[in-house]
This record gives structure tokens, sequence and C-alpha cells, in this order.
């Protein structure tokens, strides 16, 4: 790998010979700006304003433009001679836990190669003691123009280094999160987290840019004068208002893309408004069932018997009752006749 940089790391009285190299690349796909018309390349030109002609890159330097729109030409020379500790030295600062570095402050990945033989012996003692520690070193290096911090860590046999964002180059989170007051329940948490349980742990040498592939596929089909494929149709899912609803169709949706079996949702009893239901015959046990429903169609029959009986002797009672209501008013009413008194003739 070739190198960017060339230096030493300080390490108190300790100086490592190192190159600095990349530790990452780019595959993405980049394209070039043509002329609709022709397809002709269009290219940008670095013209001088004075002279209106177009200069080479060798005669092409740096300079600082004043408030006043002066430029104050900066060499090479001029930078190289900069009074700072740190134009030539990676300067290892402290040692703090992991921990205490935010993810946000993360910038460029860089591996530091031992420069020669000399520089095997220090190097190693580095990264055996970062591996002791459990902790990186907080360093600050000079590249490209400027002053950066740095984290140094053990990555395998390396040693790697993290440019950082100085903490003033970090914005706060102000007016990012929701300014709507909601309350989670413990059943949405449980949910989630059964989600989190179902989606699982990931090999990250397993992810790849899907959308570099595709990209890829539509150069090829275009440079063999084929149709580009075509995206396929995203699923229209109904929208989903409910986040409960949301989370359990997450988690089956999740189990079955892993080939296991739907998640169990449990759900509240509902109270019952029917009667209860007639139990089924346990396997193996006809002839007790047999009996079973002979005993009911006795029961049954005898029941209709009693209210038989009941509804005749209802039916008598209220005859008899009938008749003897008719005898009285009979009974009255000659008693009636008799008790009126002749009239007597003038």
């Amino acid at each position: 790998m070739r190198s960017i940089w060339n230096g030493a790391i300080s390490f108190g009285l300790v100086s490592i010979p190192i190159k600095l190299v990349n530790a990452t690349e780019s595959h993405s796909i980049s394209f070039r700006q043509i002329h609709l018309e022709d397809g002709g390349r269009i290219r940008y030109r670095k013209v001088c304003e004075l002279e209106e002609k177009e200069v080479s890159g060798t005669e092409i330097g740096k300079g600082y433009e004043d408030a006043d729109g002066t430029i104050i030409p900066i060499t090479d020379e001029d930078l190289s001679h900069l009074p700072l500790p740190t134009a030539k030295t990676i300067e290892i600062v402290a040692f703090v836990p992991a921990d205490r570095i935010d993810p946000l402050q993360m910038d460029a990945a860089y591996y530091l190669a031992a420069g020669g033989a000399p520089a095997a012996k220090p190097y190693t003692l580095l990264r055996e003691a970062l591996k002791r520690s459990n902790k990186v070193a907080i360093a600050k290096f000079a590249l490209r123009g400027r002053e950066r911090l740095g984290m140094l860590r053990v990555v395998e046999d390396a040693i790697a280094m993290h440019g950082l964002l100085w903490p003033d180059e970090v914005r706060a989170p102000q007016g990012v999160a929701p300014d709507t007051k909601v309350t989670v329940n413990d059943k949405e948490l449980d949910l989630a987290d059964a989600l989190m349980d179902t989606l699982g742990e990931i090999d990250l040498e397993d992810l790849h840019d899907e959308y570099r592939e595709a990209l890829e596929e539509v150069v090829a089909a275009k440079a063999a004068g084929e149709t580009p494929p075509e995206a396929p149709e995203p699923a229209r899912g109904g929208k989903v208002l409910d986040l409960m609803a949301a989370l359990e169709k997450s988690v089956r949706e999740a189990k079955e893309s892993r080939g296991e079996e739907p998640a169990e949702v449990r759900h509240l009893p509902q109270r019952k408004t029917s009667s209860r239901a007639t139990p089924k015959p346990a396997p193996g046990r006809k002839s007790t069932s047999k009996t079973a429903t002979a005993t009911a169609k006795k029961t049954a029959s005898a029941k209709k018997s009693t209210a038989a009986k009941k509804t005749a002797a209802k039916k008598t009672t209220a005859k008899k009752a009938t008749s003897a209501s008719t005898a009285a008013a009979a009974k009255k009413k000659t008693t009636a006749k008799k008790a009126t008194p002749r009239k007597r003739s003038a």
C-alpha cells in the first residue's frame, strides 16, 4: 500500500518511525459529465483569470485570500517550517478507555506501518501496551494543511489510527428529538425486545452494496445494447396506525424470513358470554360415551314424563276449581230466589 504521509509516533521519549497508509477504500461507481446532445465529455480546465489561459498542475500553488481580497502565496516550504511539534510527528497526549470516544467524532481511518527495521521494537512495544491496558491512545498530528486529532488502537497485529473531529466540530442534537410527549408501555417494549432478539446478530462480512451491484447490471446491459433490468414492484403494505400491530407483524415477518415458526403473541382472555361447551370424549372410551348418552336420554325422558304429569295434575285441579265455583254460584242463586217475599194482593 502506498504511504500518504511519513513521520514518527512520539511516545514520551520514544520515537517510532512510521508510514501512514489509507485503511479504507471506496468501491462506489463514479460517473463523468457528458454533453447530452453528442455525448462529448465535459471537462473543467484550470484557467488563470489574469492571463485567461489554461495552466498545468506544475504551475499551480497555494495562496491565502485576505479580507481585502489580497492573495498571500504559501509554499510547501512555508508549511514544512510550521512552529508545531506535530508537523511530522503523531504526538500521543493521553491514554483513555475506548468508550470515552464518541462515535460521532470518528473520521477517516489509517494504518500505521513501521518505518523499517529500527521501528519494529518500539512499534511492538506500543502495540502490546495498548493491548494489555485495554485503552486507546489520543494523539495530535498535522495532515493536509491542518492539525488533527487521532485515536490509536490495535487491529490484529497492526496499529490503526482513526482521525477524530475536534469536540467543537460535533453539533449538539438540539431540536432533533420529537417535541410531542409520548409514553411507551411495557408491552410495547417487550415486543420491541422480541423483534431485536428475532433479528439477532449478523456477520458484517455478509453485508454488501446492493445498490452498486444493481448499478453494475444497468451499465453492463447498456454496454451490450440490451434493455436495462426493471426494478421490482415494491410491496404495497397497508398503512399500520397501531404501533402494537406493527411490532407484532414485524416479529412474525422476521421469524418467517429466518425460516422460524411465527412468533407466539399472547392476548388477554375474553369474558365468557355463552354456556360451557360440551367437552369432547377422550379417545379410547367409546363405551363410557355411549353409557353417558343413554343415561342422558333416560334423564330427559324422565324429565318429560314428570313435566307431563304435572301439567295433567294442574289441568285436573283447574277443572275441579271451575266446577266448585260453578256449583257455589248456582246454590247462591237458588237461595236468593227462596228468600224473595211474595207480594200480597189487595
